[in-house]
């Protein structure tokens, strides 16, 4: 096993998936999953959404990076963050709001449990 893994372009074992019902507000969003790296709690890989407009609870950190396509993160309070390519962010354990994919939107990430 080696101890470096590099990303590379999505390839391999991906996953299909939708928001919740219960946690949709808008449009018909189909995420893809390619999982680089899961193991000890950790969860490493890009992720690929088409448009629409959900609510988000995170009971995990996850760093990610916007590699293309736009999206909105609204906050509990209101508070609204327009995402692009070549933005990072992190969100920690106890963000609540919404997410909405604006233009289909990829994003690589590392989330840990």
């Amino acid at each position: 096993m080696t101890t470096l893994l590099q990303q590379v372009a999505p390839t391999g074992d991906v996953e299909h998936d939708k928001p919740a019902p219960d946690r949709l507000i808008a449009g018909d969003p189909d995420f893809t999953t390619w999982n680089l790296e899961e193991r000890d709690g950790l969860y490493a890989g890009i992720w690929k959404s088409t448009p629409g407009k959900w609510r988000v609870v995170y009971d995990e950190w996850e760093y990610f990076r916007i590699l293309s396509g736009v999206s909105i993160l609204t906050d509990a309070d209101g508070t609204e963050t327009r995402l692009e390519a070549g933005d990072s962010y992190i969100l920690r354990p106890g963000f609540e709001g919404t997410w909405e994919v604006v233009e289909t939107t990829t994003k690589d990430y590392v989330i840990r449990l």
